[in-house]
C-alpha cells in the first residue's frame, strides 16, 4: 500500500512565516539596543575623557600661577598680580613647553560664547616689566559645548582663617589662596568642581580676602 506524502497547508506556512519575522524582529532589535548602549557608554567614556584632560591642563596651569604683575597702576604705581571675574580670570605663570618660548606668561583664561553655546578659552601672551606685550598673544580652545562656566576665588580673612568664596578677587595685588571652576556641559550635566590652591614657588600660600 502505497503512503502519500503530506505537504504543509497554507496555515502552517504562514504561522511558520510569522514564527520566523518575530525572531528576526527580535534578533534585530536586541543587536539595535546592544549598538545603542555600546555608543552611549563610548559617547560617556569620551566626555569623560575630555572632563579629565581639561580638569588636569586647568589644575598644572593654575599651579603655576605666580606672583608676577601683569599691569601697573601709573597713578598709584600699585601692581595686579591677579585679576578674578565670574567668568575670566588673568594671572601670570611659566608659559608651557609644548608652545615653544618659555618665561613668564599671562594666562588668560576666559568664557567665550559661540552664539549656540559657550566655550572656555585660554590666551597666553609674553609679560615684561609687569605690562603684557599683547603682540604675543596665542590663544587655544580648551573646551566647547558647555551651558554654564563660572570662576570662584577665596583667600585668608583677617584671622587668618579661611574666607568666604566670592564671585570677584578684589585683591588684585595678591593671589588667592584657592580657585574654584564650575563647569555645566550643554545638556546641563555637571563636570566634577575644580578646585586648585594656588601656592607661591618657596611653597607658601598667597592670597587674602575681605
Amino acid at each position: 500500500m502505497k503512503v502519500r506524502a503530506r505537504g504543509f497547508t497554507l496555515l502552517e506556512v504562514l504561522l511558520a512565516t510569522a514564527l520566523l519575522a518575530a525572531g528576526l524582529a527580535l534578533a534585530f532589535a536586541t543587536l539595535r539596543s546592544a549598538t545603542a548602549v555600546a555608543g552611549r557608554g563610548e559617547a560617556m567614556a569620551r566626555e569623560q575623557e575630555r572632563i579629565r584632560a581639561v580638569d588636569g591642563y586647568l589644575r598644572t596651569r593654575l599651579a603655576a600661577a605666580l606672583p608676577i604683575a601683569l599691569a601697573t597702576d601709573r597713578t598709584t604705581g600699585m601692581a595686579s598680580r591677579f585679576i578674578g571675574e565670574p567668568q575670566r580670570m588673568r594671572f601670570v605663570a611659566e608659559l608651557p613647553g609644548y608652545l615653544g618660548r618659555g618665561g613668564p606668561h599671562l594666562h588668560d583664561l576666559a568664557v567665550a560664547s559661540t552664539g549656540r553655546a559657550l566655550e572656555l578659552r585660554l590666551a597666553f601672551a609674553m609679560v615684561q616689566g609687569g605690562e603684557v606685550l599683547e603682540d604675543t598673544r596665542l590663544s587655544e580652545r580648551l573646551a566647547g559645548d558647555l551651558r554654564r562656566v563660572a570662576f570662584r576665588y577665596r583667600g585668608l580673612d583677617a584671622e587668618g582663617t579661611l574666607g568666604p568664596w566670592m564671585d570677584h578677587w578684589e585683591a588684585t595685588d595678591l593671589l588667592p589662596l584657592q580657585v574654584a571652576v564650575h563647569v555645566e556641559s550643554a545638556d546641563g550635566s555637571p563636570w566634577p568642581t575644580l578646585i586648585v590652591t594656588l601656592t607661591r614657588s618657596d611653597g607658601g600660600a598667597v592670597g587674602r580676602g575681605f
